[in-house]
């Protein structure tokens, strides 16, 4: 009985929502000739008169505690008392429309954030330790909170070096046309090919996007370059992918399967993802926070986790300027 009554006002709501529908139908059941003109209270006070009449169940009455309107959203807000319990609902300032919840977006999403926190804290804390933790960060190489998410990282590469394996991989579809693609080719194959080179191309192409400019910057092997790409988008019919919609993922953004077993094997949905011992985590964005994630996945820290880096986060986009802490990504 404690348990129908806890929920009774739910089970309201469904059925208010049905006839919701009928009264737009029907001019609101003469709810705006009804109710419209008068003040927070009565307008209240009509508004349970309705639920009473049209709403309860036998055996079970709803009494007005207390009202006020919000004229910025046009909209009144009164406390129902049904069978002990109290609920706050809401009616249209005019009269029209009755609803028993509401969300406030940006409470709402202040609550989402601090219990997606909460959630990130916890399972960095879990991350299982090892020797030497593996590091992935997917990311589409043209999307603006990849280019920080790598921004970020590159300190932290420099400076775990070969106490941590730190490899940037590629979402498994991009979002930014024909130039990701290209430019996806170009990493995946630097890294592959002359790992020794792939950090000074980044640190260059970060900046400004200026690939051309950083290849030769880096002194990475063009020929080598040209026939990995060719040999990579042949063998997963990247660009005739690209060419035939019918291949898009959603019909909407060409696929890039050169690395989508690891996208599969972690579920990546965006960019950019961070996965430390095969373990999604999403630390904020700021070379201390991504070294401090990182070093949680040791058995035993080195030396080299004690120093500080910046807790600045970085712009998201090119360039190294100092930027919000966006957790945005591109999905």
């Amino acid at each position: 009985m404690e348990i129908l009554k806890k929920f009774l006002w739910q089970i309201i709501s469904g059925i208010l929502f049905v006839i919701l529908v009928v009264s737009v139908l029907t001019n609101g059941f003469g709810l705006k000739q009804v109710l419209t003109g008068f003040s927070a209270d009565k307008l209240a006070g009509k508004t349970v008169e309705f639920i009473n009449q049209y709403l309860m169940q036998p055996g079970s009455v709803a009494s007005l505690t207390n009202a006020i309107c919000n004229k910025k959203v046009s909209l009144c807000k009164f406390t129902v008392n049904v069978n002990e319990n109290s609920f706050d609902s809401y009616v249209s300032s005019d009269g029209q429309i009755l609803f028993p919840d509401a969300i406030e977006i940006e409470k709402f999403k202040e609550q989402n954030l601090a219990a997606n926190n909460d959630n990130q804290q916890t399972s960095l804390e879990n991350l299982p330790k090892v020797d030497k933790p593996e590091v992935g960060l997917f990311v589409m190489s043209y999307c603006p909170f990849g280019l920080q998410a790598q921004k970020v990282l590159l300190p932290v590469m420099d400076l775990l070096k070969d106490k941590a394996d730190i490899k940037i991989h590629f979402v498994d579809y991009v979002m930014h046309d024909k130039q990701e693609i290209d430019e996806n080719l170009r990493q995946y194959c630097i890294q592959k090919q002359e790992p020794g080179k792939y950090q000074p191309y980044l640190n260059c192409f970060l900046a400004a996007g200026e690939f051309e400019k950083c290849l030769t910057q880096a002194k990475v092997d063009k020929t080598k370059l040209n026939s990995c790409v060719s040999q990579t988008d042949k063998e997963y019919e990247v660009s005739a992918g690209y060419e035939n919609k019918e291949t898009w993922l959603d019909n909407t953004y060409p696929r890039f399967d050169v690395e989508a077993d690891l996208n599969q094997k972690y579920g990546v949905a965006g960019s950019p993802t961070m996965v430390i011992n095969d373990q999604v985590v999403s630390p904020n964005r700021s070379p201390q926070d991504y070294k401090e994630a990182i070093c949680l996945g040791f058995k035993s820290m080195p030396e080299e986790c004690l120093e500080e880096l910046s807790a600045q986060p970085l712009v998201s986009g090119f360039g190294f300027e100092q930027g919000d802490s966006s957790g945005g990504e591109c999905e």
